[in-house]
Parts: structure tokens; C-alpha cells; sequence
């Protein structure tokens, strides 16, 4: 979800103000999704997925731009 007035509009997971981007900042700093899923217990491991795929789809887009 992406709101303005949320985290200045960085995506959020759905109703929380965690970022796609802090989870994979945590994935990336050596966090395991067990870790990650008791630090926030909102969280749930297809939440995680969902981030995995959120960068993957970007990453997808800025590798191959539409020209």
C-alpha cells in the first residue's frame, strides 16, 4: 500500500507502517524471517515473500526499462 501521508509514501505492508524496504533492510543486515516475524508480530511470512517480490519486480523494471 502506498499513502502519502504514510512513511512518506514508501510502500507500506498492508496495515502497518512497515516498509517493504525496512524488511528487506532486515533480510539483508542477516535477520531470519523467524527473527523478523517475532519482532513484529503483525507480520506474516507472506508478508516477507511479498517483499521479496516487490524488489524483484522493481529490480526487474530498472534492469529493463521501457523505452
Amino acid at each position: 500500500m502506498v499513502s502519502p501521508s504514510v512513511r512518506s509514501g514508501k510502500p507500506c505492508i498492508r496495515g502497518t507502517r512497515i516498509t517493504a524496504y525496512d524488511v528487506l533492510e532486515y533480510l539483508a543486515g542477516g535477520m531470519s524471517e523467524d527473527e523478523i516475524l517475532a519482532d513484529f508480530p503483525d507480520l506474516t511470512r507472506d508478508d516477507i515473500r511479498a517483499c521479496l517480490a516487490f524488489a524483484a519486480a522493481r529490480e526487474r523494471r530498472i534492469s529493463n526499462p521501457v523505452v
